[in-house]
Parts: C-alpha cells; sequence; structure tokens
C-alpha cells in the first residue's frame, strides 16, 4: 500500500496522444491564456487609473478580474508544459498547491459574485439607500470576507484531502489537480467521509449563496417592470445582464460537470466541460463586462489612446 506520505508525484490526465494535438493544444491554451491576462489587465488598469470607476461596482470587478487571473494562472501553465515537453507528471506539492489556490480562487470568485449580485440589488431596489449600504468601508468588509472565506474553504479542503492515505494508485482523470478525482484515489474510509463532510457544508453554503442571489434577481427584475419608461427598464437591464450571464456561465458549466449523469460521461467529454469551466470564463468574464458597460469601455479607450499617443 502506497500512502500520500510515499508518493512523489501524480500522473495528470492528457490533452491529446498525439503530438501534432498537443502542440495544438498548447497554443489553443497560450492564445486563452494571453487574452484572459491581456482583458483583465485592461480591466484592473481601467479601473485604478480611471476615477469614474471608483465605484462600488468597479471595486468588485477588480477583485473579480484578479480571481480570473488566479484561476488561469493555477491551471492553464501546467497544462500547457505538459503539452510541450510531451508528459503528464506533476510532483505532490504542485498538486497540493494547484489544488489549494485553484479552490481559492474559484470560491472566493462564486462569494464575489453573489456580493456583486447585492450591489445590483441595493442600486435598483433601494437606490436611496446606495450610498449607505456600500460605501468604500463596507465594499472593502465584504470583499475582505469573499477572499477570507475561500482562503478558509481551500484551506481545509486542501489539508483534509491530503492527508488521506492513496492506495489506487497515482493517475488522476483530470488535467488539473481537483479534489474529487484526489479522493478516488484515497483508501481511508473515515477520512473519505470526513471531506464528504467538508463538502456537504460547503455545497450548503454555495447552495445558500446561491439562493441569495435568484431570490434578488427575482427583485431586481420586479422593481424594472415597474419602471414606466422602455429606456429606464432597458438602462436597469443593462447594469444587470453582464453580472448574471457571468453567473450563468459559472454555474452552468460548474454544475453540469459535477452533477451530470454518469451515463453520459467520457474522458473526452469530462476534459472539455473541465476546460469549459476552468479556463472560458476567465477569459470571457472581462468580454462580457466590457460589452455592456459604457464607462468601463470609455477608460479602456482612453488609456489605450493615451499610451498610443504618448509612445
Amino acid at each position: 500500500m502506497s500512502n500520500s506520505s510515499s508518493m512523489a508525484q501524480f500522473l495528470l490526465l492528457a490533452l491529446a496522444d498525439r503530438r501534432e494535438l498537443q502542440l495544438l493544444h498548447f497554443c489553443l491554451f497560450l492564445a486563452i491564456s494571453l487574452a484572459a491576462l491581456l482583458a483583465n489587465g485592461l480591466i484592473l488598469s481601467a479601473v485604478a487609473c480611471d476615477h469614474h470607476l471608483h465605484t462600488p461596482m468597479g471595486f468588485f470587478l477588480l477583485n473579480l478580474s484578479l480571481t480570473d487571473l488566479g484561476c488561469i494562472c493555477t491551471t492553464v501553465p501546467k497544462a500547457m508544459h505538459n503539452s510541450l515537453q510531451n508528459t503528464t507528471t506533476i510532483s505532490y506539492q504542485g498538486c497540493a498547491a494547484q489544488l489549494f489556490f485553484f479552490a481559492f480562487f474559484m470560491s472566493a470568485e462564486f462569494f464575489l459574485l453573489t456580493i456583486m449580485c447585492y450591489d445590483r440589488y441595493v442600486a435598483i431596489c433601494k437606490p436611496l439607500h446606495y450610498g449607505t449600504l456600500l460605501g468604500s468601508r463596507a465594499c472593502a468588509h465584504m470583499a475582505a470576507a469573499a477572499w477570507a472565506t475561500g482562503f478558509l474553504y481551500s484551506l481545509l479542503h486542501t489539508a483534509n484531502t491530503f492527508s488521506l492515505p492513496l492506495c489506487q494508485g497515482n493517475a488522476l482523470g483530470q488535467f488539473f489537480c481537483e479534489i474529487p478525482h484526489i479522493l478516488k484515489l484515497s483508501c481511508s474510509h473515515s477520512g473519505y467521509l470526513r471531506e464528504l463532510g467538508l463538502m456537504v457544508f460547503s455545497a450548503c453554503l454555495l447552495f445558500g449563496c446561491f439562493i441569495f442571489i435568484v431570490f434578488s434577481y427575482v427583485q431586481i427584475f420586479r422593481a424594472v417592470l415597474r419602471i414606466p419608461s422602455p429606456q429606464g427598464r432597458h438602462k436597469a437591464f443593462s447594469t444587470c445582464l453582464p453580472h448574471l450571464a457571468v453567473v450563468s456561465l459559472f454555474l452552468s458549466t460548474v454544475l453540469f460537470s459535477h452533477l451530470k449523469p454518469p451515463s453520459i460521461s467520457s474522458p473526452s467529454l469530462d476534459l472539455a466541460l473541465s476546460v469549459l469551466y476552468s479556463v472560458v470564463p476567465p477569459a470571457l468574464n472581462p468580454l462580457i463586462y466590457s460589452l455592456r458597460n459604457q464607462d468601463l469601455r470609455d477608460a479602456i479607450r482612453k488609456m489605450m489612446t493615451g499610451c498610443f499617443f504618448t509612445k
């Protein structure tokens, strides 16, 4: 029996068997990661430099871009390295670090999306109290709570997962280290149940956030539909649609990947879904927000124009 203390490395799922396809995946991941880095970097710079974006939504959007950058930088570089070097290995310590940071950034992102939903709820349903409920100190406290909760969530799961003895080999059916795939290698019934209990508690917490988002949007849509003018309704909807699109993309890909029926599961489908929820959203989120946010588009255009003429 081999356990986690003596295991030196894990084997990740190969993106492809043929060398040509491996290089194609490398180029694809490189393009996605560069697009995500550029787009999120532009949002970070625009929010930091333009005083028109020094708003609660701008502040939370800056934090969201940080989580997107963290997600893309946690999983993609190792996958690109393995594709380029024609290998599938990752060290035990590297796997633990990857699992911790991926869980950290993903959970922090979901908590931030929940807070951003509250921001939209207050802006539309309680506009007269917006400055009071979402002052700079309140925003900082909420963002800090999201980051701290994500850190505690990932720390507990990582510590418990890597304390389990592993006796089912070292091959992970995933292109990055993720909790469910490591649990499949465990031979500790009590440790498995302990992690299962943590996951149930986490699921309840995330489900509570989901219910809050649904309830908030029900109230938002009711308030918007009571606006008499079509222009007012359109403006109110346009401020909510980017957030709703990002939340829908995040939840639909994650939930379908982890809750899909076993009858339709296959290695290629699992790989495609894992790429869809871990790699694609960080690249799409900035595009979704910039398409519907005129102030953000103007700030990015002004910043890029200034840089061009400065040169």
